[in-house]
């Protein structure tokens, strides 16, 4: 009795303050086991994401505590004579406002406050089933408990199941283990409809296919069952570098050749160094200030070092072979001689890198500022052109953020799923992690920063390089049509099977929701 008062209250409240054109009763009758909330912390909180250049604030925030409670809401909203869109928020690391919402509800998938069933794992069948909304950092400690651990990761673990799994889901393990899309066996869905369905190769395929990289278009996520592995105690985490990109790059390719060998590097990605404070700041525990790395001393080629990052895992019982395995490795690559530089720690502390950088940036107030981020799929074939006219060209010599490079088997990505990628055997992630900020430097402002994100997509149209983005924002759906290419036709055909009204993610911008007159549009 007392949480219908509450929802009732919190309903009125909605219809005055914000004029929801729906009828109370409606909501009503969901009968929610988690929080309907109009706290205007957390609306304000649903309202932003780590991009900071974006903001819409939705009419309430659901808090659900069962995929039930989700498959309510939606349900209620495919079924509304008015309408209203629904958006799905993990941890709220969308750039570009994609899982915001200004005509309607936002469902908080992460978080304790529904109090959301926890992890469960299979030792016997090598698996772990978790909440859409659980973040990958707990994933990860619940399977640790058992010695298990997932194969596929992102660099930063503060992240959501259903988040990554929406995109793709990527990370130096991409060229061996895919994508973590490719290392899902089965989910639990809520449709634009409010069903709840099961999905996975062998039942409801068409729906697994289309919600995996489906930027959240077809349904939302309330359960994923991820492969497991077993996981290893510790890493040799190595850098080395590199003056010629020619010669960065076959390296690269040929280590990511090597998937499926066991004797191969675990990891393997890379990043450009263009200017001497990010060489000898990226990480005190490779390039000490006390014994600094200067790029005018390594003859840069055109003023720029390339840095190869590896790993090698091991276990505590064959820690005396690791030495011969990294060395084995390292002797078929061409990097600058004496610019090894490495470090051996845990497991765990190796996938929770970035997460202690968050933290020194937090300390700085560094952390909550706007990041005008383009992360692009770039053909191997054209990978050198995009070095010159973008690395050695458009950037000049500051960077304003890390820009990692490092190269994927497209053989690893399921093409069934809705994810686009370059049409060759091999290609790249650029990814330019830019943070704006407002310090008096032009270059390193947010508009500054953006424009060249403009002249970077414009050179590669010109110039015939067909990159697709990673983490795509488009503004009309011409570009979206462009960019799913082929794809189109079957991409638009699930969105009209599974969310035909088209409620959910109104924020990716991709189809003008079918609401009421008073609706958004693009």
């Amino acid at each position: 009795m007392a949480t219908k008062f509450l929802l009732t209250f919190a309903i009125c409240r909605l219809i005055v303050t914000v004029g929801l054109t729906l009828d109370p009763t409606e909501l009503l009758r969901l009968e929610l086991e988690g929080q309907l909330s109009l706290d205007p912390a957390d609306v304000g909180s649903a309202s932003r994401d780590f991009g900071g250049m974006r903001t819409a604030h939705p009419m309430a925030v659901l808090h659900p505590a069962s995929p039930q409670d989700v498959a309510r809401l939606v349900k209620s909203a495919y079924e509304s004579a008015h309408g209203f869109g629904i958006s799905a928020r993990g941890h709220g690391h969308s750039i570009n406002g994609q899982a915001m919402t200004g005509n309607g509800l936002v469902i908080q998938m992460s978080g304790s406050r529904g109090n959301p069933p926890p992890p469960r794992v299979s030792e016997k069948s090598m698996y772990v089933d978790v909440w859409g909304g659980a973040l990958w950092i707990d994933v990860l400690r619940s399977t640790l408990e058992y010695g298990l651990a997932p194969k596929s990761w992102t660099d930063y673990l503060y992240l959501s199941v259903g988040g990554t799994l929406s995109n793709a889901g990527i990370s130096g393990q991409a060229f061996n283990h895919g994508p973590q899309i490719s290392n899902v066996y089965e989910l639990d869905v809520v449709t634009g409809k409010g069903e709840l369905l099961t999905c996975s190769k062998e039942q409801n395929s068409e729906l697994y296919d289309a919600v995996l990289g489906g930027l959240g278009q077809f349904g939302i996520i309330t359960r994923a069952r991820i492969a497991l592995e077993r996981a290893p105690r510790r890493v040799r985490w190595i850098r080395v570098l590199y003056s010629n990109f020619t010669a960065f790059t076959q390296d690269q390719e040929y280590l990511i050749s090597l998937h499926g060998q066991p004797q191969k590097f675990d990891y393997v990605e890379g990043f450009v160094i263009v200017d001497e404070g990010l060489i000898n700041n990226w990480r005190s525990s490779f390039f000490s200030p006390r014994n600094p790395v200067r790029i005018s001393s390594l003859n840069a080629d055109g003023g720029i070092l390339y840095c190869l990052e590896i790993t090698k895992n091991y276990q505590e019982s064959n820690a005396d072979t690791i030495d011969q395995e990294v060395e084995a490795l390292l002797k078929k690559l061409n990097f600058i001689p004496a610019s090894v530089f490495t470090t051996d720690l845990p497991y765990v502390d190796f996938l929770d890198r970035v997460h202690k950088a968050e933290l020194k940036l937090r300390a700085k107030n560094l952390w909550d500022v706007p990041h005008p981020w383009l992360n692009l799929f770039v053909p191997k074939s054209r990978i050198a052109d995009f070095d010159r006219g973008v690395f050695k060209g458009i950037l000049g010599n500051n960077t304003s953020g890390p820009i990692l490079i490092y190269p994927m088997n497209k053989n690893k990505w399921d093409d069934k799923s809705s994810v686009v990628t370059p049409n060759e055997d091999v290609f790249y992630l650029v990814a330019l992690l830019r943070s704006a900020l407002d310090n008096g430097d032009e270059t390193q402002g947010l508009e500054y920063l953006s424009n060249q994100n403009r002249q970077i997509l414009q050179f590669c149209d010109e110039a015939g390089i067909n990159v697709k983005q990673y983490l795509p924002h488009y503004t009309t759906q011409q570009e979206w049509i462009r960019h799913f290419g082929e794809k189109w036709t079957l991409f638009s055909k699930r969105k009209m099977e599974f969310d035909p009204r088209h409620i959910l993610a109104t924020g990716q911008r991709i189809f003008a929701p079918l609401l009421n007159p008073r609706g958004a549009s693009f």
